[in-house]
């Protein structure tokens, strides 16, 4: 469901998580997210969901050529590994010692850092 037409999305999976993919080709492959793309709905898994991309010549790449790079997943696909069983996990909210509101796996129940 989605927010108001200004605000953001809030999404229990961020930068840097380790996470493994639950759906399409690139199914059962763990990697880190490299960047969440908030108004697609899509996170970028490092090295999953590979795709060839044709490049003309430039500085970067004189000769040019077709490199291979990561494209972006649904972020249904993914879940959050648990960081003590090594399995995947759903996220839930709970208030912290402090009253700052964290993720915890529901799972092992263990807050994800």
């Amino acid at each position: 469901m989605k927010n108001k037409v200004n605000s953001q999305p809030k999404f229990k999976i961020r930068k840097g998580d380790l996470v493994q993919i639950v759906a399409g080709d690139s199914k059962g492959k763990q990697g880190k997210v490299i960047e969440v793309l908030l108004q697609k709905d899509r996170v970028v898994v490092e090295g999953a969901n590979m795709v060839s991309k044709h490049t003309k010549p430039n500085a970067a790449t004189p000769n040019g050529g077709i490199i291979k790079k990561e494209a972006a997943l649904h972020i249904s696909n993914v879940m959050l590994v648990d960081a003590k069983t090594g399995k995947p996990t759903r996220v839930g909210k709970q208030k912290n010692s402090e009253g700052k509101s964290v993720r915890v796996s529901k799972k092992s129940g263990e807050e994800i850092k």
